[in-house]
């Protein structure tokens, strides 16, 4: 929108200095066009004189001069007529600032022209077509099913989903898919843990394995299957059954966690499907003509230190079985072949090592790693009344997102998980989650949205409702606090193209508990519908487009919007 007519102008000025002389074509693609951040400094500005002085050896201000010149006679700015007949009339004013830098001041009118854009689009504001429907797939969550989702599984199931969302709202064909593991150690430590449980339920002598599941979830696990088979399995020793009936309440389990949240998946990957169609031994076989690997000590090494990395890495072990790096490039390998075009890995810290070495085999395969990201999230601490709460997985004192849900309900749960970068650790407050105040952020940019729809129900009572554009005088939205929520407001498709770019959907959270602040300011300092008609439709049209913005970028994080609160 606006930002976009700003770069044009700009982008026309500079051709116009080449025409002209005024320099060369050097920085066509390196100056930016950014939202200025202090008040007073304008609405944007560019560094473009900066990069050109940086380039041609010149003095910045004196380019500046130039590009101000070009931008005045162009628009008719910090003039009183237009000096050209295509003039755009975005300007105020402009003017040169710092070492180089020009500041761009927007005209009233031109903010005002958010408003009808906003209410013309209504649940597709801010939505774009950047990916031009290149194909994306992202995998998030992939917990095998050993146990209930924990919380670290739930900041990454939330983390995945509004990923997609963003990805989904700017032109992205997305897939959901869900990897996961339902052989080796893991299961079969799972399913000896329910076979001692069946046993003692029983009252049949048992053994627990020393480093078994002790959650209440594998006693159920065990008591279904008492209820199912009765003794049955008492002479079983394959602890098979046993897995097998852990993995289908387990995944159930998963399952509708995931959907208390909002959250699906369009695939389920298990990558036991990568060795029954040898997948994995296709990866070995190619990286052995290409003389990548090596045997040492019985074990196949993969030659990462030719790649680029520090050492060589084991991708099959002495004893035959292969190492985690080895199905994981067979993965990436299997999901380029799918035809994606991009990779969007979620992981939490714990796989930071592992990333340079599939990478390095995604490449050694002929694949670009280019295309495949990684966002890594980091763990989340629980805090009550001001101390965090003691987890420990292998003694099942975890608290399950199940938990979670119960206590601060699925709106807090999934805005607090997004409140940081995913790379910074997450305090997750458990008594300011479910605080009826402003002090929660979620209640607080709630709370504006349902503000706003109290708004329109006391303008239905007055007989203020819905206005047609012709009936609207937007120039009585002169204050500066109206000016600035008109620009925050315009600066959303921006905002979510970059947040789906950089794959960072904390960036609408700031977004939207900065609109909400900003509102809430506004509405307890001035009336919305007063005694002057003509003025209150005004700012109930600015009230509508608040609200559809507040609406659509809730939805994005997959958080109610309510009427009421």
């Amino acid at each position: 929108m606006i930002r976009e007519r700003v770069q044009a102008s700009i982008d026309r000025c500079f051709a116009l200095g080449i025409e002209q002389g005024l320099w060369t074509d050097a920085a066509a693609s390196a100056y930016t066009v950014e939202e200025s951040r202090r008040e007073g400094q304008g609405d944007y500005a560019t560094n473009l004189a900066m990069v050109v002085a940086g380039l041609e050896k010149r003095r910045p201000r004196e380019v500046a001069e130039s590009l101000l010149g070009l931008l005045i006679d162009a628009s008719g700015v910090n003039s009183a007529e237009s000096a050209a007949a295509e003039a755009d009339n975005l300007f105020a004013k402009v003017e040169v600032a710092g070492p180089g830098f020009v500041n761009c001041f927007i005209r009233p009118e031109v903010w005002h022209s958010v408003i009808p854009e906003i209410r013309r689009q209504g649940a597709e504001y801010g939505r774009s077509q950047l990916g031009r429907g290149r194909k994306v797939l992202v995998e998030f969550v992939s917990a095998n099913p050993t146990g209930p989702l924990s919380v670290g599984h739930g900041r990454q199931a939330v983390l995945g989903d509004a990923i997609a969302r963003l990805l989904s709202a700017t032109g992205y064909v997305v897939t959901r898919e869900y990897y996961y593991n339902d052989a080796g150690r893991q299961m079969r430590v799972l399913g000896e843990s329910v076979r001692a449980r069946y046993l003692e339920l029983l009252l049949w002598p048992f053994t627990f394995p020393e480093d078994g599941y002790q959650g209440e979830y594998i006693r159920e696990i065990a008591q279904a299957l008492v209820t199912e088979q009765g003794e049955a399995l008492t002479t079983v020793t394959d602890y098979a059954p046993f897995t097998r009936k852990a993995e289908e309440v387990i995944f159930a389990d998963i399952n509708h966690t995931l959907a208390r949240m909002g959250i699906c998946f369009d695939n389920y990957y298990n990558e036991r499907s990568l060795y029954q169609q040898g997948l994995v031994d296709d990866v070995v076989a190619a990286l052995r003509e290409k003389n990548l690997v090596y045997e040492l000590d019985g074990a196949l090494w993969f030659k990462t230190g030719e790649l680029g990395l520090e050492q060589d890495r084991v991708i099959i072990k002495s004893s035959g079985e292969p190492t985690y790096r080895l199905p994981d490039i067979a993965y990436h390998r299997e999901k380029f072949r799918r035809g994606y075009d991009w990779l969007v890995n979620i992981f939490g810290s714990d796989h930071i090592a592992t990333i340079p070495d599939v990478l390095a085999g995604v490449k050694a395969l002929g694949y670009d790693p280019e295309r495949v990201s990684t966002v890594i999230h980091q763990f989340v601490t629980l805090v009550r009344d001001g101390k965090p709460i003691k987890m420990s997985t292998r003694k099942a004192n975890f608290v399950t997102v199940d938990q979670l849900l119960a206590e601060v309900g699925v709106d807090a749960t999934r805005f607090f998980f997004l409140m940081r970068k995913a790379d910074s650790q997450l305090e997750f407050d458990l008594n300011l989650a479910t605080r009826q105040s402003q002090e929660n952020p979620v209640y607080y940019v709630q709370y504006a949205h349902a503000r706003l729809c109290s708004v329109f129900r006391q303008a239905a009572r007055q007989g203020l409702g819905s206005t047609s554009e012709v009936a609207l005088d937007y120039g009585r939205l002169e204050l500066a606090e109206e000016l600035m929520l008109l620009r925050t407001m315009a600066a959303m498709p921006a905002l979510l193209a970059s947040a789906a770019q950089a794959l960072e959907p904390h960036r609408l959270v700031f977004y939207l508990q900065d609109l909400a602040a900003r509102f809430h300011g506004y509405y307890n300092r001035h009336r919305l519908i007063g005694d002057d008609p003509g003025l209150s439709r005004a700012r109930l049209a600015l009230a509508e487009a608040l609200r559809v913005v507040l609406a659509n970028g809730l939805k994005l994080i997959g958080v109610k919007a309510p009427e009421k609160m």
